[in-house]
């Protein structure tokens, strides 16, 4: 199944969505305003298209009135606030064995400070029934509080959650240039950059004056090596 999402800037071709977008690691970079949330929203609904139930984690920790109205579709939308309690973990057991797609408010500070103590927080995202069966997308990781020390070490954490998955996920984040480091970009098929206007580190001015919704769209050609499959480039405007 494919879903067309956007056009391409350069040529005539339409961004369409496709299988493996199911199953690879999207990575979406972009300051405030650049249109991540929406074009998250795009690839939620093609996830949910394809009968996978969705997980989506803002760390934001949004009371249910400030979460966009893009995601509150009756049949698509399902709220939970993360805290460590029974009647929590009762409520999420229900959504998982209901196939809801969940939208989950959660706070950074539930994570551990120590790298050898593991949350409840985390126990929750790996969760097997969620790892078999649900695709994630973790959003606006701005603060990580009582999240370890450093942001690598988040990273890291996320290398070691998406080998564990089934599906694919998505991470949507400012931009950091950690996203540089070789490792971290093996574990992502396809990336969209939006306006960063301090991005140095990506040696591309053209992110500064991208407008709103337009990417620096890169994906990994589908070969069998990680390692050495081509990186192909171009501008993606993504519809309204």
């Amino acid at each position: 199944m494919r879903y067309k999402i956007g056009h391409f800037q350069n040529s005539i071709a339409t961004l369409e969505l496709k299988e493996r977008t199911l199953y690879q690691n999207t990575l979406i970079l972009g300051e405030e305003g650049s249109g991540k949330t929406h074009l998250a929203n795009k690839i939620r609904h093609y996830v949910m298209a394809n009968g996978i139930p969705t997980l989506y984690l803002d760390f934001s920790d949004p009371s249910i009135e400030k979460i966009e109205e893009k995601f509150k579709d009756a049949d698509t939308f399902f709220y939970l606030r993360f805290e460590e309690s029974d009647e929590f973990e009762a409520a999420l057991d229900k959504a998982i064995a209901e196939r809801r797609n969940i939208y989950m408010a959660a706070s950074t500070s539930y994570f551990a400070s120590k790298r050898n103590v593991k949350s409840k927080l985390s126990r929750m995202i790996q969760k097997h029934e969620l790892l078999e069966n649900y695709y994630y997308f973790f959003h606006e990781i701005e603060s990580l509080n009582g999240f370890y020390t450093k942001f690598e070490d988040f990273i890291y954490y996320i290398f070691d959650l998406v080998n564990m998955k089934k599906y694919g996920f998505t991470f949507l984040a400012q931009p950091n240039e950690i996203f540089e480091d070789s490792r971290i970009k093996l574990l992502f098929t396809f990336l969209y950059l939006g306006r960063c206007s301090n991005a140095h580190y990506y040696n591309t001015s053209v992110l500064r004056s991208l407008k709103t919704n337009t990417f620096y769209y890169q994906y990994r050609m589908d070969n069998r090596s990680l390692l050495f499959n081509q990186i192909q480039s171009d501008i993606a405007i993504i519809d309204a």
